[in-house]
């Protein structure tokens, strides 16, 4: 049974760094397509950075939204079978409830759609406030 379980959520100030972490059973999350999302209060669901299947030589493309280029980065833990989402320089417009989700499929494509992941978990709260 595939489950996804966040943590690291918090409150941070303006311009500080926090690192959520996803820890994945039920698959070698390695070789499936997996991602961050976010939900701020009164908008929709959207794609931060999501991460395609590893090919055993090299670690899969990664996508990122813009809002987020420069300042997050995505990263895997295969012997921990753990997803991170290192988070620097947070602004107040990063404040919101990030989800782990996987589409558990095997691809090269870093896709980042909501609609097409089929297992998340169910969230930390990032706060991003002075």
């Amino acid at each position: 049974q595939v489950q996804l379980v966040e943590s690291g959520g918090g409150l941070v100030q303006p311009g500080g760094s926090l690192r959520l972490s996803c820890a994945a059973s039920g698959f070698d999350l390695r070789y499936y397509r997996i991602g961050w999302f976010r939900q701020a209060p009164g908008k929709e669901r959207e794609g931060v950075s999501c991460i395609a299947s590893n090919d055993n030589i090299r670690e899969g493309r990664s996508y990122y939204v813009d809002a987020v280029k420069g300042r997050f980065t995505i990263s895997r833990d295969s012997a921990k079978n753990t997803l991170y989402l290192q988070m620097n320089s947070l602004k107040p417009e990063d404040t919101a409830v990030y989800y782990c989700a996987t589409d558990v499929l095997i691809t090269p494509d870093a896709d980042c759609n909501s609609s097409a992941m089929k297992y998340w978990g169910k969230g930390t709260l990032v706060t991003v406030s002075s």
